[in-house]
């Protein structure tokens, strides 16, 4: 077993792509659930204590819950790589890195996010799922994905799994202004998984996360995120746009529930 790494990746990329080529027309099938949930005082733990006054409230600070599942079959049986996902939060909602620490760059491109400072933590450890190989042998495996704030305002997504393939993998996320109807737009791109060199590429099925944090400063609570103070009928409008090794990019939409009054 080797360490997944972008560059092992990019050595076995025509090999991969020559065993297991994408079925013409096919594309993998995505669903998206997002939910606004009270922000953890621990913003490091899944567990404890939550900030009062947070969450699904109007205008209030809150974490995002967002499950991400993928189904196919286009390659070798499995969804096509994961390269990508664009994300658009509803419109009315607001970011803030002012008061908050980063985590060096150089400590997430070296992998050492044992040294992060526990401010940077950008929420709580989340989950992936998916296949890796093995030669001709595909297996599930199961990654924590860890949010830190990076430099510079983005989001970095540390992915760590360790049986059966030993995987550290850094997605940088970057955050632009609103677009389409949306609030601001978060774009991450996915490194490609590679165990050993030959093999086809690990395939994503399924990412959990939740982002969020928040700080007191003197008697006020500062939020990372905050929710919009209105919300139209039916929900607030979330997109994601997920793109793949196949060259597909499949948009999908949901509603987040809105507050109950």
């Amino acid at each position: 077993m080797r360490k997944a790494s972008t560059r092992l990746a990019l050595l076995g990329l025509a090999v991969a792509m020559l065993a297991l080529p994408a079925i013409a027309g096919a594309a993998p099938v995505v669903t998206l659930k997002v939910k606004a949930v009270p922000i953890p005082k621990n913003p490091s733990s899944n567990g404890g204590p939550t900030w009062p006054g947070t969450g699904n409230i109007f205008g209030a600070g809150t974490d995002v819950e967002a499950e991400i599942t993928i189904s196919g079959t286009e390659y070798g049986g499995f969804p096509s790589p994961l390269t990508g996902v664009t994300f658009y939060t509803p419109p009315g909602s607001k970011l803030s890195t002012k008061g908050f620490t980063t985590c060096p760059a150089a400590t997430l491109e070296s992998h050492e996010v044992q040294n992060c400072p526990k401010k940077s933590f950008a929420g709580p450890k989340g989950s992936a799922n998916g296949v890796v190989s093995f030669g001709g042998t595909r297996v599930h495996e199961t990654l924590t994905v860890q949010p830190f704030f990076e430099e510079g305002g983005d989001l970095g997504f540390y992915a760590e799994g360790r049986e059966p393939a030993v995987i550290e993998l850094l997605s940088s996320g970057k955050f632009s202004s609103p677009a389409g109807g949306f609030g601001p737009v978060l774009t991450t791109e996915v490194p490609l998984v590679l165990t050993v060199p030959g093999a086809p590429y690990g395939s994503v099925e399924q990412i959990k996360v939740k982002v969020g944090a928040a700080f007191m400063q003197g008697k006020k609570l500062v939020s990372y995120g905050t929710l919009p103070k209105k919300c139209a009928k039916g929900g607030f409008p979330v997109k994601a746009e997920l793109k793949f090794l196949s060259g597909e990019t499949v948009p999908v939409s949901v509603k987040a529930p809105c507050p109950k009054k």
